[in-house]
């Protein structure tokens, strides 16, 4: 079942349980899950990412705002859109993947983190956010 199937039913359910607000936030995932499948870009795992990303940022901002209201029910949606991504990868994991990338790709400097994470990032798949990458990348080369 894809992830906008499982959305989809998931829609169904909150709002059998009358959960308005798990309803509500569960349409957007359906909306630009959609959205994305009539582009025909079918990259639902970067999609979410995205989308989780957002809603952070916004918490974030709300929060320095002083609207700690609006800012919990974007860290709501972040989380509702968590459990539609890929089990993220532990740091022992992730440091494993970057070794070997750093072994098969010779890097031995910050030179070459390009070529590192030009080679990590099919292997890690939405199980890691590149920002995270990039940490463990630099932290191994030594930066």
């Amino acid at each position: 079942m894809s992830a906008l199937e499982q959305a989809q039913a998931d829609v169904r359910a909150a709002m059998k349980a009358r959960d308005r607000e798990r309803a509500s936030a569960l349409r957007l995932v359906v909306d630009v899950l959609q959205q994305d499948a009539k582009l025909g870009e079918g990259d639902e795992v970067a999609v979410l990412q995205r989308e989780r990303k957002k809603r952070l940022e916004a918490a974030e901002a709300y929060e320095g705002a002083g609207r700690a209201e609006q800012a919990a029910a974007e860290r709501f949606e972040a989380e509702l859109i968590e459990g539609y991504l890929p089990q993220q990868l532990s740091d022992e994991e992730l440091g494993e993947l970057v070794d070997a990338a750093i072994a098969e790709t010779g890097a031995t400097g910050m030179k070459q983190m390009g070529q590192v994470m030009g080679a990590l990032k099919p292997r890690v798949a939405g199980r890691a956010d590149g920002k995270r990458l990039s940490t463990a990348v630099r932290k191994r080369l030594g930066s």
